[in-house]
């Protein structure tokens, strides 16, 4: 019979946890904690290569001749603006491989309604407003019709995006007739996430345009969503092992459906910061993002077998990808050597999630 001094005994005794803990050794400790805090990994990666193309970007250019110092405001701007569409499109891929899927048809769904909202205004007479708006429905549409895919029909996510890629891709050419809509015909609201303003830090100033705001709010938001919310942990517990989740009481389909509507929703509002980066809509737009922001996820420490990861950690990803591309091209590195500098980075991420995911097996 249990007594209340038992009880009493029992938690004041030292947890088992807190003695393996000191027999650990270095290696399993750091296993350990990436494996609690998968942000680490991106944070130590991103930091090393801000310091050495820093370093020797100074080293190269020095101190006066270097018209495009890797650590000038400048460069920082640019980057931040050039990046801010794949960053934007990278938090709903985020939610899609947190519930272990995978959406290869980001940059055809931010291309067509990128298109759609800008024929809207240019050649209907559409009140900007409501292009955004019809633009937001048509990404939830596109989300929807995956999710739909995906939980009625059980087909697998990289098979349906796949084929959505060329749909996507084909719809929007045959849409736009091939033709670019220019930014003088488009209001200035589709275009406000192109405008730019100075932000001041100590010794310099980096500017930034509106859609780098969009994105880091944007992040912001899903982050607390995802930490703070029954929804959030609903989706990782999917992501983690689905069935298990359904004998919890977690209706999967239904969850699955959301984050793709969530995830198409995200996509619309990339298009909007693509509209004011470029200052026109082309079928041709973002031709890499695809890959770009599968990459950022995965660096960023997400899990690509679901149910780990943390949305602050893709961010971190979309900036190493564009450290690494813009301080490789300030070497004048061909453009091939830097796809393979991202490819090798991806698999030792991967590699990196593998034996981090060992832990307690």
């Amino acid at each position: 019979m249990t007594t209340a001094s038992s009880l009493t005994d029992d938690i004041s005794a030292p947890d088992a946890s807190d003695a393996f803990e000191h027999k650990r050794g270095p290696v399993a400790t750091m296993q350990h904690w990436l494996h609690r805090f998968p942000v680490i990994s991106p944070v130590i990666v991103l930091g090393l290569a801000f310091i050495v193309f820093g370093f020797f970007n100074s080293k190269t250019c020095g101190p006066i001749s270097c018209g495009q110092s890797f650590r000038s405001g400048q460069t920082i701007g640019t980057n931040m603006q050039a990046y801010a569409v794949m960053a934007t499109l990278a938090v709903g891929q985020t939610l899609v491989i947190l519930t272990s899927g995978v959406d290869l048809s980001v940059g055809s769904s931010m291309i067509l309604v990128h298109l759609i909202m800008a024929k809207l205004v240019a050649d209907q007479g559409v009140p900007g407003p409501i292009a955004l708006i019809v633009g937001a429905l048509v990404g939830l549409a596109l989300g929807a019709f995956h999710g739909f895919l995906v939980t009625k029909i059980s087909l697998p996510p990289f098979i349906i995006t796949l084929g959505t890629f060329y749909m996507f891709a084909a719809v929007g050419l045959v849409y736009s007739k091939a033709q670019t809509t220019s930014g003088s015909d488009m209001p200035g609201m589709l275009l406000w996430t192109g405008d730019k303003y100075a932000f001041k830090i100590p010794f310099t100033k980096i500017p930034i345009n509106y859609g780098v705001v969009v994105a880091l709010v944007l992040y912001a938001v899903m982050a607390f969503v995802l930490a703070n919310t029954a929804w959030g942990k609903h989706v990782y517990a999917t992501g983690n092992d689905k069935e298990a989740a359904r004998l919890a009481g977690i209706n999967v389909n239904r969850v699955l459906l959301s984050v793709y509507m969530v995830a198409g929703l995200i996509y619309a509002i990339g298009a909007w910061v693509q509209l004011g980066r470029s200052g026109s809509a082309s079928s041709n737009a973002a031709a890499d993002v695809n890959l770009e922001s599968i990459t950022a996820v995965v660096i960023g420490g997400t899990s690509v077998f679901g149910g780990r990861g943390r949305i602050m950690g893709t961010l971190i990803g979309a900036a190493i990808v564009a450290v690494f591309d813009k301080g490789l091209s300030l070497f004048k590195v061909d453009q091939q050597w830097k796809n393979f500098a991202i490819g090798g980075l991806i698999l030792t991420a991967v590699a990196l999630d593998q034996w981090i995911r060992k832990v307690g097996k």
